[in-house]
């Protein structure tokens, strides 16, 4: 059973032993006035010893809860676990306590050196969650069930629900009952309780609570002997009778004989409420930590003072919440409280009255409460002086000096690559993701899309830190750790497309030392590689990577002769490897085929005028390529040959065919010839879908070509008319995969198009509008006329007359 979902203490002849419900608020009030009345000569608390050095940095003013102790192998920094501590844990309570009052105070549980070094994590470690199933006992027994003791309590009570019945219990006691009561009173009880449930089920399904058990039984005999019997612990309430139990010193050495140990570092981190919460994945997780915060925080009125908060949340997302919805709500949940038999009300019964009085029955404004309140974002911080590992100190003076504050909060955030500040802040996010601090994420921009702009979605997780030391092992600096990585990675990489991407990373995070190693594993790899798949997967990379390198002024003229040479190989190669494909391998090669074209455009739009004047004798002799106009020459020669194969896939040649279009390298006559070959009655049903698809399928825009171009629509619906009724279900999922891409819109002018039927080819220019309205058969010189006026007014430019000009 594990200690962190009891609460219970008991008060022995010899030292005070406060049994407590981690992360309870009920538990820190009674662990206060326990304290308060009790006056120890020193507090002990369950956690690693090794965090003993780091606990006067819970006075410093910058100490702000949650925060976590966190502990990683040396050796092994992804080896690691959390000790959080909020503001109503009780263990933080008599550790702020103790410092307040100058009384000594220590860390009793099983050091971190020996539970990093077990297989299995032991304590509050992330990812052990009730219920799971154990490892068998030592000595080959067989392991007990894991048993939830809250909810063995409160199925004894009577209770469906643990949560309800350890708020009734525990939570709902008021501050002024505590004082005028035994402090001593619920710790006793609820240690009775701990006894009886510890002898019905031995160790509740977690063996190796005998070992921290032994440990911190010789912790506190060490205690006792020095500070007397006037010793506090706080520790978990299953561990309560244990610790009164009467053991040799000999034995419980014993249990702690052959531990494997680990060299480990520990130290102060902030942590969040919402890695407090049991669906986030931390074992001793509680539902509702930013509920509980509020019922530790609220000096009195605490019903009164959440509606308020909840109220003033509504109100900041545009939702009318007035006063009277306030006192309405207070009081439906107090009524629902008495009806239900609970001495308060609770987070069920003002969850209840929110939904009904504010949210007018809606679940939709209560997630926002849910997620904002109930859980709550809150993000602690910890104090300059804490140990850090070096790569961690540089993060947070970059942080600093860039303005980019770790937030609990997801949050956009959008950048300006002209301006210094937020480049600077693009290099240091591309990096952290380069070492794996997955900090940042790219995002698509909400405004310009162009190559000056990055917008980017931020969210600080407490784990980072430890991602943070496992990046240390490459360097004390951001920019020197992900150098030394970006330079393994080229070293170890084996694909083509993984060392263009590399170098890619490289430049948007600005790392020209990594540059000269990157490069030549990337000769290396394009020089050995004569896949055509390889080789159209790594160019776009390199073309982005030429395209909008000089954006953050990196010197991009050592990737300019590996990408020519690249698309040279690719327009040689690429014919050949369209041909003998099946349906998978004709749509990878599809997609490479648009890479390509792309990666091209770019090529040639970087290119300088010269460049794109010269001969491919004159630009290409020392870089052995084609320079950028030669280069789209021959790239449009390629799409040519793949456009007239028939041994070409059909959905290539009808791509190429429509790359061809779009470029003006072929007429519209010429695309309706090739159209009707390839939807001929000689061309099996399937092949001429292809083909469909390759041409006016995808985001392409092929939808308002078949509307304003109604020679083609009328080709593609004659074909279809005309396929076999015993084909025609192999055809239609690939029409249907083709069309349904397009919006709304366009497929229903599609439809009325189909529906009115073709216009006949003498009625074409007698000056009736017979299309679609909005649409005719040619261009209207008067209408587009109209526009032009509207377009220089938009653009700020004087109209320039016909005249004028002539």
């Amino acid at each position: 059973m594990s200690d962190r979902t009891t609460t219970g203490a008991v008060a022995v002849a010899g030292p005070l032993l406060l049994g407590v419900r981690h992360h309870g608020p009920g538990s820190a009030r009674a662990v206060r006035a326990a304290l308060d009345g009790a006056r120890p000569a020193a507090v002990l608390i369950e956690g690693p010893p090794e965090g003993d050095a780091l606990l006067p940095l819970a006075a410093d003013p910058q100490m702000r809860p949650p925060v976590a102790l966190l502990a990683h192998a040396v050796d092994d920094p992804g080896r690691a676990a959390f000790w959080p501590l909020a503001e109503f844990s009780p263990e933080w309570v008599a550790l702020r306590w103790a410092l307040a009052h100058d009384v000594p105070v220590r860390f009793i549980d099983l050091p971190a050196t020996h539970s990093l070094a077990l297989k299995e994590p032991v304590g509050d470690q992330p990812g052990e969650q009730p219920g799971e199933e154990t490892a068998p006992a030592p000595g080959g027994e067989e392991a007990t069930p894991r048993v939830d003791p809250i909810r063995v309590l409160a199925e004894t009570a009577g209770y469906d629900d643990p949560e309800r019945w350890w708020e009734d219990v525990v939570e709902h006691r008021s501050p002024a009952a505590d004082a005028t009561a035994d402090a001593l009173a619920p710790f006793t009880a609820l240690a009775e309780a701990m006894t009886a449930l510890r002898e019905a089920y031995g160790d509740g399904g977690h063996p190796r609570d005998a070992v921290r058990e032994a440990y911190m039984r010789i912790q506190l005999r060490t205690a006792r002997k020095e500070f007397g019997d006037g010793v506090a612990v706080v520790c978990g309430a299953w561990h309560v009778p244990a610790l009164a139990a009467r053991t040799t010193l000999a034995a419980d050495r014993a249990l702690l004989k052959g531990l494997p140990k680990v060299k480990a570092e520990m130290t102060w981190v902030p942590w969040t409420h919402r890695r407090l919460a049991r669906h986030s994945g931390y074992g001793a997780g509680i539902d509702s930590p930013g509920w509980y915060g509020h019922l530790f925080g609220a000096a009195d009125r605490p019903i009164e003072r959440w509606m308020t908060k909840v109220a003033g949340l509504l109100r900041e997302e545009d939702r009318f919440v007035s006063t009277a919805h306030v006192i309405e709500a207070v009081r439906l949940a107090e009524t629902l409280a008495a009806m239900r038999g609970r001495p308060l009300a609770g987070l069920s019964e003002t969850t209840d009255a929110v939904r009904a009085v504010m949210c007018e029955g809606s679940d939709v404004p209560l997630a926002l409460i849910q997620d904002r309140l109930v859980v709550g974002e809150t993000l602690g911080e910890v104090p300059d002086s804490a140990p850090a590992v070096p790569l961690q100190r540089d993060l947070t003076r970059s942080q600093r000096t860039l303005r980019l504050k770790p937030e609990a909060l997801e949050r956009e955030l959008d950048l300006d690559l002209r301006k210094e500040t937020d480049a600077a802040r693009s290099r240091l996010l591309h990096r952290l993701r380069l070492l794996g601090i997955g900090w940042g994420e790219p995002a698509e921009g909400r405004g310009s899309t162009g190559t000056f702009r990055e917008s980017w979605r931020l969210r600080w997780e407490p784990e980072l830190h430890v991602r943070v030391a496992e990046a240390g092992v490459w360097g004390t600096t951001v920019a020197t750790a992900a150098t030394a990585k970006a330079e393994s990675q080229a070293l170890a990489a084996t694909a083509l497309s993984e060392v263009t991407a590399l170098a890619e990373h490289c430049l948007l995070a600005g790392l020209p030392e990594a540059l000269p190693v990157v490069m030549k594993a990337l000769a290396d790899r394009a020089a050995l590689d004569a896949d055509v798949g390889h080789l159209a997967d790594a160019l776009p990379a390199l073309a982005r990577s030429l395209r909008y390198g000089d954006v953050r002024s990196t010197d991009t003229a050592a990737l300019a002769g590996v990408a020519a040479g690249l698309a040279e190989r690719i327009c040689v190669g690429l014919p050949p490897a369209c041909t003998g494909l099946d349906a998978d391998g004709a749509e990878a090669l599809r997609r490479q085929v648009d890479g390509v074209h792309s990666a091209i455009g770019l090529l040639v739009a970087g290119a300088t005028p010269a460049e794109a004047e010269a001969t491919p004798v004159e630009a290409g002799a020392e870089a052995g390529a084609a320079p950028a106009g030669g280069l789209r020459d021959r790239w449009g020669a390629v799409l040519r040959k793949l456009a007239g194969r028939d041994t070409v896939a059909g959905i290539i040649r009808g791509r190429a065919t429509r790359l061809l279009l779009d470029e003006g390298r072929l007429t519209e006559d010429e695309a309706a010839r090739l159209m009707g070959l390839a939807l001929s009655p000689g061309t099996p049903p399937t092949d001429a879908a292809a083909w469909i698809e390759g041409f006016v399928g995808g985001a392409s825009g092929g939808g308002m070509l078949l509307v304003h171009d109604e020679r083609l629509l009328s080709l593609v619906d004659a074909w279809l008319t005309g396929v076999p009724a015993d084909t025609f279900t192999d055809v239609l999922p690939l029409l249907r995969r083709t069309f349904s891409a397009y919006e709304p819109g366009v497929r229903r002018t599609l439809g009325e198009l189909v529906r009115r039927g073709p216009v006949p080819e003498g009625a074409r220019n007698d000056g009736t509008d017979h299309a679609y309205p909005g649409f005719g058969p040619g261009l209207d010189a008067d209408r587009a006329d109209a526009v032009e006026p509207v377009l220089h007014l938009l653009l700020g430019r004087t109209p320039v007359s016909v005249e004028a000009t002539a």
